[in-house]
Parts: structure tokens; sequence; C-alpha cells
């Protein structure tokens, strides 16, 4: 299967459902761990087409509505400093913090920029050497690896007003934190695709050993998930709980050693903030110190304060999986894509986006 007409097969599709289906006896509780898998299967309606004794929850899988608002507020902050250039992906824009977005820093007068890659951010400041230029780095190991290819550059090039602002999490210790915390029940992982494309399938390999929980990375097309489905109830059904790979074509076991390489030369590992979750250790990423001239933390004197929390969001929840969109009181009433309360509405990769982008609210 090449192309991605073949992925979305409905024959093939069918044959899966019919053979998950067969082998599904029991209820089963399945959670992913990425916010590509929470659209696709809110997009292909897999919950409704799936047997309802299984149960599809999403986790903690979109890095932009994990960032803590204690995070948020300190990219705030840095585009509050007179000349600052601040430089983000478009989904942080209208993310709310405790009192403000980095979209109504930037109508009241901040230099806030939207960019696509941290060469864009480069350039920016290559064109304005007596400007500092920060890069907001959020998301998983994902994207860690181009941000810290930007440090190298910047230092390679000598561009000393290139910043970065990291916020990037690791996926492992995060999954384990849930795992341990006790407070949902599940009986499989559909394991992040991007990336276990980066760090392979092996770190993973402490869930079925310590938690008797199966483990498949998946693909983002609906076929992938459903295979995905279908390898997760074998495994649960004869109680032999393992790690396996539906992703063959982008996910080696080893991952990207290259990629893996090049994060560890320029971060190193550290406490990460998260929504809903709270301080996970081992699961954030800090600049080494012999890059802190590229760390916006250590060079800029920011203060944002105490935290606020929105007001009847339950976007913490819904990211432990402990709720869904449908119980927020606020979902399609005063939180929707246009004026979101919480982050859970504004990135694509939000649940409460795909809720409410593909009808889920009322059944799909």
């Amino acid at each position: 299967m090449k192309y991605i007409s073949e992925y979305r097969d409905p024959g093939l599709a069918e044959r899966l459902l019919a053979r998950i289906r067969e082998r599904s006896t029991r209820p089963l509780r399945l959670m992913e761990f990425c916010g590509g898998h929470t659209v696709s299967i809110a997009r292909y309606g897999i919950r409704q087409l799936l047997p309802s004794r299984l149960e599809m929850l999403s986790g903690p899988g979109c890095p932009v509505c994990v960032t803590a608002n204690k995070d948020l507020d300190k990219a705030i902050a840095l585009a509050r400093i007179p000349g600052m250039i601040v430089t983000t992906f478009g989904d942080m824009m209208k993310v709310p913090a405790s009192h403000s977005s980095l979209q109504q820093v930037k109508a009241e007068g901040g230099d806030v920029r939207i960019v696509y890659s941290t060469q864009d951010a480069l350039e920016i400041a290559r064109g304005n050497p007596n400007r500092p230029v920060v890069f907001i780095g959020i998301g998983f190991e994902t994207t860690a690896p181009t941000v810290a290819a930007s440090v190298l550059q910047a230092r390679r090039e000598g561009i000393g007003n290139y910043y970065v602002l990291s916020q990037h999490k690791l996926c492992p210790p995060v999954i384990k934190a849930l795992l341990d915390s006790g407070e949902v029940k599940l009986d499989g992982l559909i394991c992040p695709g991007h990336v276990s494309a980066i760090i392979g399938s092996r770190p993973y390999e402490f869930v079925p050993r310590d938690y008797g929980i199966g483990c498949v990375v998946s693909g983002f097309e609906p076929l992938d998930i459903l295979l995905c489905v279908d390898m997760l109830v074998a495994q649960m059904e004869t109680s032999q709980p393992r790690v396996e790979i539906a992703y063959k074509r982008g996910v080696k076991p080893e991952g990207n050693q290259v990629a893996i390489r090049l994060m560890d030369s320029v971060f190193e590992v550290t406490d990460g903030h998260w929504r809903g979750i709270g301080t996970v250790p081992g699961s954030g990423l800090k600049l080494r110190s012999e890059y802190s001239m590229h760390d916006a933390e250590e060079v800029f004197a920011i203060s944002p304060g105490e935290p606020v929390e929105p007001r009847g969001c339950v976007c913490g929840e819904i990211l432990r999986g402990v709720k869904t969109p449908r119980d927020c009181p606020l979902f399609r009433r005063e939180c929707s894509p246009e004026n979101p309360v919480g982050p859970c509405m504004v990135s694509s990769e939000g649940s409460c986006a795909a809720a409410y982008m593909y009808g889920e609210h009322d059944g799909g």
C-alpha cells in the first residue's frame, strides 16, 4: 500500500472492523497519545464504527494543549519586552494564558510573528541584528530536533540575537505518570506516530512489562488506526500485552538515531509542566549550559506572576482522559474555535476542536 487512497479503502476498513468485532469479547479502554490520532478518530467516525465495548479516550497528545499557563505566561511576558520579536507557530497565537494571549499582545503593538519553521525565525534574526528574536519552542520529541538544529546553526553563523524559549515535552514520562496515577484504568495505548518516528518503539517497553497494558504505534490514516485497534484487541484478548508497530513505513524500533543525537547534543532533560497533570519529573527539555546564550529564560528577566486557570474549563481533565469535551459545560456555548476559553479548543489537534469540527458532540 503506497498511496493515500489505499489507506482509506472502505472495503479494507470493513474487513478490519469485522475482525475487530469477532475478536473483541470484553470491554477494553484504549487511549491515543497523539493529537493527529485524535483528529483522525473524530474525522472518520472511528468511535462510532467500533463495538460499543471498546472505549476510545484521548490523552495529552496535543503539544499546544498541554502547555501550562505557567509557561504560556512566560511567552507573553517576553512578547511585552520593548524591541522584542517573538516568533511562534500559528496555533499558539490564540491560546488563552492567565490574562492574555500572544494574539492580544500583538493587537496591543507587540511584535509577534507567525513562522512555519525555525528557519523562518533564524531569517528574521538575520534581518534584525539589533533586536532580540525569540522562538517559542513547543512540541514533543518530534519538533525538538529541528529546534536543536536551529541553535547549532545560530552558533555556527554567529547569530547572537537568536533565542529559544524551550517548552518541549517528552512523551514516555507522562505516559508513566498517567498510569501511576491510576485515575483512569487503561487496557491499551495507541502510541504516537510522529514522536515514535524519532524515538522508536523501544521507550514504551516499560508499559506492557510494568503495567500489563498493550502498546501499538499507529499511523494517521483510518486503516492505520483500525489496524492498531485490531492489534491491541488481539493482545489483550490473549493476555499477551507487548509493544508492536502498525506504522512500519514511518517507525523503526530504534527510531531516528541522527535526530536523537542532535536533540541530545543541545538539550538536557528537566522537569516538565503539563496542563492538568502538573510537574512530571524528567518530561521536559532545556538548553544545555553551553548554549545558555541562546536560552531566553537565562538571558531575559521575565516574571509573569502566578498563573491563573480559566474558570469552568475542564481541559486539564480532558487531557488526562477523565472527561470528554461533551462533559465540559462551556463546550459549544461560551467556548468555540472563534472564542476559545481553553487550549483544547484552539489547536487543530485539540480534543475539543476535533469534537466541534466533526460533530462528535451530537453523535458524529
